[in-house]
């Protein structure tokens, strides 16, 4: 039996996304993050030391990370899914790279603007031009880019194919929403980049989609 250790506003999201196209049948536990500091509750501790979600069970199996997640749902549950390119093909090239680019690159510099921006808003008022001298030449001249530059080169290679392993749909497309439904909320993805946001109607269009919005929330 397959546990999902799912956190509210978290990225859990995927891996419930990912059961569902699967249509495998799992257990859904449902915490919530402390209302002031935005943290998980210690009971998700008690599943795996660093008490952050996703964390799955897979009979006895404790998997955190999302891609690693993926990977290990996919190689257990998900053989004639057609979520995983052929190996050896270029779309399996793609697969893998995209299944990583999303927490390993994209994620990071999107990470940072928000906890600057938190900063930024929740310091002091007398401390408030101290703290946007401080960070607002950090997100211009460092994150910002990052972000930019990112989502360009995101654009391009969905110029290229309708998803980001080829033809098809697969389970790096459903790794990838989440960075970028991030990017629209905070990183100025918006119509000037019309692959993206196409390719989010086009991911929020599929049932599997839904019915896990429906379970888990935005």
């Amino acid at each position: 039996m397959i546990t999902v250790h799912h956190l509210n506003q978290s990225r859990s999201l995927r891996i419930v996304w990912l059961l569902e196209e699967l249509g495998v049948s799992y257990e859904l536990k449902t915490y919530q993050r402390n209302a002031k500091t935005m943290l998980a509750p210690p009971e998700l501790k008690a599943i795996h030391p660093l008490g952050k979600s996703p964390i799955v069970v897979d009979d006895g199996i404790v998997m955190i990370e999302s891609g690693a997640i993926i990977q290990l749902l996919l190689e257990r549950h998900g053989a004639d899914s057609g979520l995983v390119p052929a190996v050896g093909t270029p779309a399996h090239h793609d697969y893998l790279t995209f299944l990583h680019f999303a927490e390993g690159s994209m994620m990071p510099p999107l990470l940072l603007r928000l906890i600057f921006t938190r900063i930024a808003s929740g310091s002091p008022a007398l401390l408030r031009p101290l703290v946007k001298a401080i960070t607002g030449p950090v997100n211009a001249g460092f994150i910002d880019p990052n972000i930019k530059g990112t989502l360009d080169f995101l654009e391009g290679e969905l110029a290229k194919r309708p998803w980001f392993a080829g033809e098809a749909f697969s389970a790096a497309d459903i790794q990838m929403s989440i960075p970028i439904e991030v990017a629209r909320l905070r990183g100025g993805l918006g119509p000037t980049r019309p692959k993206l946001m196409d390719f989010l109607a086009r991911t929020r269009a599929r049932p599997a989609h839904a019915r896990a919005l429906a379970k888990v929330g935005e």
